[in-house]
């Protein structure tokens, strides 16, 4: 991080204060930009508060969507391509971060949202504070922390889908308000093709057919996206850069994919080592069922069904199979531009030893769940990954 004083940030700071002015009806005054790396067309800052009379925090951090073209997207497969209209996209995260912020405290999942200027696409935010990216600690440190770094993470995820279980409809009437259309995160639009996609590639590139049972089960967990049983609140974009650890515990960052699906996907996704990513972690079974029992705690109680383990464990499966599904269609194929905006994650290895660990991770969570179509399908691809 290095403190900038480009033309732009000078505007971001000018609007803010603004902002900020017209919300507290007395002068505000914001100081000492720093750059938190924000990507594409957004700009995110921290500032300090040089005149503070409504007793704001003493730091800010600002978020904005320009107009103009800024630095370049890179660490995960978020492009505009991806997440379609920026406009949209910021409008989304704002509708986001007011309905995470009207949660308890304790409940919500990443920064406060103080202030927003919809026109002005402009984002207002309490700052976590000096915090460590997940994928860092992960990679860094020893293998008791990076188990209770998972297991914090897994029942943060937890917490906020309790406190948001039953809620969609308030968060659809935030949505509505601000005129933002209920599309899924792009991940959902990605997978309506998955199920007709992969077989294709699995034939071209490693000589499998796939057996019909499992192109069924393949359709049937994509629905996921669109309903499931067990739906709450997600900011989507797990993405390792969008996980922090601080001194209160692990926070979510960037909701601008912010919606309701089913929480599987969420848990699921990291069992799966962040399939949008080229991540690798080191999940032994006992570490994966460590993360899985930390999450159910904060669930069961609204969610009894995920008490049985039998349960609990097809419908993890059904979460995965389609993650390794979706990451097959993403990296399979060798495309060298989508490869590079994705190799930056301090967690990043090559592709096909990333979906070699995938498929390998899917046929164990298969062999214990009992299903054994999936099972001998994952042997077989991880089989011809490996060699």
């Amino acid at each position: 991080m290095t403190a900038i004083l480009a033309d732009p940030v000078s505007e971001v700071v000018a609007a803010a204060e603004r902002l900020l002015t017209r919300r507290t009806g007395a002068s505000v005054t914001l100081a000492d930009p720093v750059d938190l790396g924000g990507s594409g067309r957004t700009i995110v800052l921290r500032v300090r508060v040089a005149e503070n009379p409504f007793s704001l925090p003493r730091t800010l951090v600002l978020k904005q969507v320009r107009g103009d073209a800024g630095r370049p997207r890179a660490s995960t497969v978020d492009s505009d391509e991806w997440i379609g209209d920026a406009d949209k996209a910021f409008l989304r995260e704002a509708v986001s971060y007011q309905f995470a912020t009207a949660l308890a405290t304790e409940s919500r999942p990443g920064a406060e949202l103080l202030a927003s200027d919809l026109d002005a696409k402009l984002l207002v935010l309490s700052d976590l504070g000096d915090a460590s990216p997940i994928g860092v600690l992960l990679e860094h440190s020893d293998a008791d922390t990076v188990t209770n770094t998972l297991m914090a993470m897994a029942q943060a995820l937890g917490r906020m889908h309790a406190a948001t279980v039953g809620r969609e409809e308030d968060f659809t009437a935030l949505l509505r308000r601000a005129d933002v259309p209920p599309t899924a995160d792009a991940f959902a639009t990605r997978v309506a093709t998955v199920a007709s996609e992969v077989p294709g590639l699995l034939a071209e590139h490693l000589d499998i057919d796939v057996p019909a049972e499992v192109v069924e089960q393949v359709e049937h967990a994509a629905k996921l996206f669109r309903g499931g049983g067990f739906r709450a609140f997600s900011p989507a974009d797990l993405c390792p850069d969008n996980i922090i650890v601080n001194d209160e515990g692990v926070r979510f960052l960037d909701y601008e994919w912010g919606g309701f699906r089913d929480a599987m996907l969420d848990i699921t996704y990291a069992l799966v080592s962040f399939p949008g990513c080229l991540c690798s972690i080191d999940l032994s079974d006992e570490r994966s069922d460590a993360m899985i029992d930390a999450w159910r705690a904060e669930v069961v109680g609204i969610w009894p069904a995920l008490a049985d383990d039998a349960v609990l464990a097809a419908r993890m499966l059904e979460a995965e199979l389609i993650w390794v599904w979706l990451t097959t269609s993403l990296f399979l194929p060798e495309n060298h531009e989508r490869i590079a905006t994705v190799r930056e994650h301090a967690l990043s290895v090559p592709r096909l030893e990333a979906l070699r660990q995938r498929w390998s991770r899917l046929g164990r969570a298969a062999q214990r769940a009992g299903n054994n179509v999936v099972a001998g399908h994952a042997a077989q691809v991880e089989d011809r990954l490996r060699g």
